[in-house]
């Protein structure tokens, strides 16, 4: 029971860590990427002190050749001159440059393969940074591409759009005010006989109650001669 439990409880706790990673997930890869850029410039600075120290080797190593070159033309000279002392001396002193040198080539080997790989990593850690930058771009666009959709399915959900063709239909179906105003006189002239005389009118029995087209085109005729 108390295994079931916990694997219960365990379940819970990563559906909730999944659903804040999803709800801030741009804050999570801006994060990321800032702790990817201070890598990359901690990495840099590292290079920088390598660099350094290499050249610093170099220099060193090309004065100790210099010296043994110089010191092992002063050893012939002196053994030309049947000084062998001295020769064996500036020997003596050529052997210990001589090992020196070998441990100063030994170390300059080992710096220049951690300056290799070390730029190898800055460069390749510096292109996933700006492929990381524009992942974060295309990610912003999505989320406000979704945002805008979850806030057109809230607004569909509540009826907002059915409401609106409701209220349009109302409107369009509402009757005429001015044709029942029409209507209601017509009627009015109905019950008041009106209607009679103007058809009669029109007929032709008595004076006309009210002006046609073909009186006005008579009165126009009229006009021109």
């Amino acid at each position: 029971m108390f295994k079931t439990l916990a694997t219960l409880i365990n379940g819970q706790n990563a559906r909730a860590e999944d659903r804040v990673r999803d709800a801030f997930a741009i804050e999570l890869i801006d994060q990321k990427i800032r702790e990817s850029e201070n890598s990359l410039r901690a990495a840099k600075a590292t290079l920088a002190s390598l660099i350094q120290r290499q050249r610093a080797e170099e220099r060193q190593h090309g004065t100790l050749k210099s010296r043994i070159n110089d010191l092992t033309k002063r050893a012939k000279e002196a053994l030309d001159n049947d000084r062998e002392d001295m020769a064996a001396e500036a020997a003596r002193a050529i052997a210990s440059m001589e090992n020196e040198l070998s441990v100063r080539e030994a170390t300059l080997d080992r710096l220049e393969q951690k300056v290799m790989r070390l730029r190898s990593s800055i460069e390749s850690g510096h292109r996933r940074i700006i492929d990381l930058k524009q992942g974060a771009i295309q990610a912003r666009a999505v989320r406000r591409e979704q945002q805008l959709q979850s806030r057109m399915a809230i607004h569909s959900d509540t009826g907002s759009v059915e409401e609106a063709e409701e209220l349009i239909a109302r409107v369009i179906g509402k009757d005429d005010p001015f044709e029942r105003s029409e209507i209601l006189a017509d009627i009015n002239r109905d019950l008041n006989h009106d209607t009679i005389t103007d058809r009669m009118a029109d007929a032709g029995f008595g004076a006309a109650t009210r002006s046609t087209a073909d009186d006005v085109l008579t009165r126009l005729k009229s006009s021109k001669k």
